[in-house]
């Protein structure tokens, strides 16, 4: 019997001593925090990121998730904790890094990017790497943009009162936008009235007609059940797309070897993809709910989506003249998607051949 316990004994001891060696084992621990909850594409993506970088680095690397607002609570509060180093990993929507970038809103610019296609082509590529540069220089180096992801799908726009197939069908529609300045300008080029009101109490606000409609993707829409609160009429103008920034502490990125960079590197882009993947899977049930609920929901034909194209033109001009360096990330932003059509263009080409 006491050499059973022994045993036992020695046993429990090498295995505490063995979970005390692997509780120590990582080198560097990341925080990642998202301001969502479980079923977001933001969470895919950092799940995905998790388990690359734990994985590809042997456990060099440990990646710790704050999902929710128990580190920060908003863009600027989390970017400031970024800047400082109490927070590795922060995730925000071009609304939410504006207010310390604001030339970021540059992805709210609506119908420069035609499809998931150019979309995805253009935020791989060199236009990232401009914002990248741009953002360490307007941070003194202290926060580093990773990669651009998707988190929602796309924007378009939606309401309580009627169908909207051309822009004269937003002439006094209450449309709810963030505090940001482009939205609101958005909403006024195609003649309806910017009403920011905060996203916690957009529910209650269509339901007392405080505002008639918002410009959401459908997987926001059908998550937060605003049909229920009479949000009826969905058009399908694509008029943003939902761009997720991945920010990261420079100097925490910068401390570590470059073999774990790279892993680092290479863990945002499988995250990358991941939140690019995720909205199409999740939108489909999300548009066959809405339908299936009486919601109406249309698409514009290319004359009428080129009618609220041509509607939304000064918007163009306005982020140029007003937006500290909008005119440089305006000209990067432009001069990729050109690029991205004429590849793609050439790709589709060759393939129907």
């Amino acid at each position: 019997m006491l050499r059973t316990f022994f045993k036992t004994t020695a046993l429990a001891t090498s295995l505490v001593a063995a979970s005390a060696l692997a509780a120590s084992a990582a080198d560097y621990t990341l925080r990642a925090t998202a301001n969502s909850n479980e079923n977001d594409e933001d969470y895919d993506g950092l799940v995905v990121f998790k388990n690359f970088v734990e994985n590809a680095s042997n456990g060099a690397i440990e990646v710790e998730l704050f999902i929710g607002t128990q580190l920060c609570s908003n863009g600027a509060e989390c970017l400031q904790g970024v800047a400082d180093g109490t927070i590795d990993i922060y995730i925000s929507t071009s609304g939410g890094a504006s207010g310390i970038f604001p030339y970021v809103q540059v992805l709210d610019l609506p119908y420069l990017m035609a499809d998931d296609r150019i979309a995805e082509r253009v935020l791989s590529g060199d236009f990232t790497r401009k914002m990248r540069e741009m953002a360490l220089e307007d941070s003194g180096g202290a926060i580093r943009l990773m990669t651009i992801g998707n988190t929602g799908g796309w924007r378009n726009f939606a309401n309580t009162k009627r169908r909207v197939t051309q822009p004269s069908d937003m002439d006094g529609l209450k449309i709810r936008t963030v505090v940001a300045d482009l939205p609101q300008e958005l909403v006024k080029a195609l003649g309806a009235s910017p009403t920011p009101i905060p996203w916690p109490e957009l529910f209650t606000s269509f339901q007392t007609g405080v505002v008639d409609g918002s410009k959401n993707g459908i997987t926001d829409i059908m998550g937060m059940k605003f049909p229920d609160a009479g949000l009826q009429y969905v058009t399908l103008d694509g008029h943003a797309y939902m761009g997720a920034l991945w920010w990261m502490n420079n100097a925490k990125f910068q401390e570590m070897p470059e073999d774990l960079r790279r892993v680092v590197v290479d863990g945002f882009y499988a995250l990358q993809q991941a939140t690019f993947a995720s909205p199409k899977r999740k939108s489909i049930r999300a548009y066959e709910d809405f339908v299936a609920g009486g919601g109406d929901l249309y698409v514009p034909t290319p004359e009428e989506k080129e009618a609220f194209k041509q509607a939304a033109t000064p918007v163009y001009d306005w982020f140029q003249q007003n937006v500290a360096r909008g005119d440089e990330i305006y000209g990067a932003l432009t001069a990729a998607v050109a690029e991205a059509e004429a590849e793609i263009n050439a790709e589709r080409a060759a393939d129907l051949n």
